[in-house]
């Protein structure tokens, strides 16, 4: 029988960061928590090197922080199969390597991890299995998700004790704005970080924020929305660390920085805008108000997703609360009115504080989806 101790992890990077977020935070949990040996296999290096300085974008193989990194090429090696075999987000393993795994006496355990979805139907098809319609493989859905019928998100250890230290510890915030060059915080003044797509509602939203009575203090890790930012202060470029007010409203570029200084970044702010899937999750631990910024799928299934979520994370808020959070939410997704909308939705801080920290223990109960990983991987060898 496999030992199962062998793990390939495959990703193929199209949410810029946010596949590969996911992904590299389970291979570090898989290897540091669960000591596995993991091989990930990613098809951009680059977006890789953004959140992991260390990454070499330009190495075939390296190892770094226990995990065996290779970049996924066209033309793929002739490998040995790991005992478990993940395709991350649907993506397609080489031909040549799902022969090799048919190959071996022991077939390895073939996982299809899921984008993540609070959606009605993703318990009934979670771990179900899929015969290969040629080959003796078998394939598990295995999907991420609110509830305990799914996977649920990744959950490090001591990512609570952490977080609940860093946001008691006024020194040690103050230590991170300097290690940022960011300036300390002042009284009642909001303190925002905004990372999304471009977004043509942002320029309203500023304009909220600028003409507000409240100074809010807005802080733009480098990413898409920083061309929208741009615009709207008449420039053709913003460099890292730059600063830049219009009225109440101050903004700052930073740069990219490690996974884990972006989570102290979110623990340390008043509201976070988050894009995609990985600083989604990031973001309800982070137990902040927050506004997701969904990645676009066609047909509009992203919003049905939105609002999936919408449904389950406002379900214990009073109707007005959960209404203005809904309505917010819509706007910044449909890139329309979320302006408008700003201080209806930010009337509500101090329900959405207790709120979002109510939801972090409630999905902290679900599981940490690494670990219910590795126990039905278990089960299947």
């Amino acid at each position: 029988m496999s030992s199962g101790k062998s793990w390939d992890i495959f990703c193929n990077v199209i949410d810029n960061y946010g596949d590969i977020g996911v992904c590299w935070r389970l291979a570090r949990q898989l290897s540091l928590e669960h000591q596995l040996q993991v091989r990930l296999w990613v098809d951009d290096l680059g977006s890789l090197a953004k959140i992991c300085p260390g990454i070499d974008p330009f190495a075939d193989i390296q190892f770094f922080k226990g995990i065996e990194v290779c970049h996924w090429v066209v033309s793929f090696p002739d490998v040995n199969p790991a005992n478990v075999v993940i395709e991350a987000f649907a993506c397609k393993l080489p031909e040549s390597y799902i022969q090799n795994m048919a190959g071996l006496e022991t077939k390895p355990v073939w996982i299809n991890l899921e984008y993540l979805s609070a959606e009605d139907w993703v318990a009934g098809c979670h771990g179900l299995p899929s015969q290969h319609p040629r080959l003796p493989l078998v394939k598990y859905f295995f999907f991420p998700g609110f509830n305990a019928k799914t996977g649920g998100v990744l959950l490090e250890q001591g990512l609570i004790s952490r977080r609940n230290q860093f946001q008691q510890d006024s020194l040690a915030q103050s230590r991170f704005w300097e290690s940022l060059d960011v300036s300390p915080r002042c009284t009642d003044e909001i303190r925002v970080s905004l990372f999304g797509y471009e977004n043509s509602a942002l320029a309203s939203l500023f304009d909220t924020w600028a003409n507000g009575s409240q100074s809010v203090f807005c802080l733009v890790p480098e990413g898409k929305i920083l061309s929208d930012v741009t615009r709207y202060f008449g420039l053709n470029a913003l460099q890292t660390g730059a600063a830049k007010k219009s009225g109440n409203l101050t903004v700052q570029v930073l740069p990219f920085v490690e996974q884990a200084r972006y989570d102290e970044l979110l623990w340390a702010c008043d509201c976070n805008f988050v894009r995609g899937e990985d600083s989604f999750v990031r973001a309800q631990w982070a137990a902040k108000p927050f506004v997701w910024h969904i990645y676009p799928q066609d047909e509009n299934a992203h919003m049905k997703k939105l609002m999936a979520f919408l449904s389950v994370y406002s379900k214990n808020l009073p109707q007005e609360t959960a209404t203005d959070l809904r309505r917010f939410w819509e706007a910044w997704n449909r890139a329309a009115g979320a302006g408008d909308l700003w201080h209806a939705f930010w009337q509500h801080k101090a329900l959405f504080e207790a709120h979002a920290g109510q939801w972090a223990n409630c999905l902290a109960e679900n599981g940490d989806l690494a670990l219910n990983l590795v126990q039905f991987c278990k089960s299947k060898l």
